[in-house]
């Protein structure tokens, strides 16, 4: 197995990281915090504080049974890649979308994945592509929130995450 990490921005963490973890290849998420302007941030600060972080997925993935182009294929189906700093009901420059990266070899991928996504929209995308200058992990309770709380707020469809799971078990 060949391990890749990505972050990605997509919103409201708690959604975003429970579909990821449905993805066929994905090995391991966790919720954080990441291109902000301060160090080791809480959920309070990124809320009221203007701290510029964007709510993360930090995406552990199998680039032999997933590789970077197909995932940020699955990821564009869960973002409104031109909203700007909102996704669903969602408000707020910690909500904008974006792939951060920690290795350079990602960059082009990125941005070819993106290209590619662009062709589909007349206006611009609004998803940073930018390499990662933090991440600060998110306080225990919103780690696989809706794995703890199945009930709780989401602003991505069921039918999402049902198509993730299709999609694992058919081994794509």
């Amino acid at each position: 197995m060949r391990t890749e990490t990505i972050y990605l921005a997509g919103g409201c963490f708690w959604g975003t990281q429970h579909y990821l973890d449905l993805l066929y290849g994905v090995q391991q998420t966790e919720v954080g915090y990441a291109n902000g302007n301060t160090a080791n941030p809480s959920y309070e600060d990124v809320k009221h504080r203007g701290t510029g972080h964007a709510e993360t997925v930090k995406v552990v993935f199998d680039a032999d049974a997933i590789t970077l182009t197909d995932l940020l294929e699955q990821f564009f189906h869960a973002i409104n890649p031109v909203s700007v700093n909102q996704q669903g009901e969602d408000k707020g420059v910690q909500y904008r979308t974006g792939v951060y990266y920690e290795d350079p070899s990602q960059e082009p991928v990125i941005r070819a994945a993106l290209a590619k996504l662009q062709e589909s929209y007349t206006e611009p995308l609004a998803v940073e592509c930018l390499p990662l200058q933090a991440f600060y992990r998110a306080e225990e309770y919103h780690q696989d929130y809706l794995v703890k709380n199945p009930t709780g707020y989401c602003h991505l469809s069921p039918a999402l995450f049902a198509a993730a799971q299709k999609w694992r078990r058919e081994g794509k």
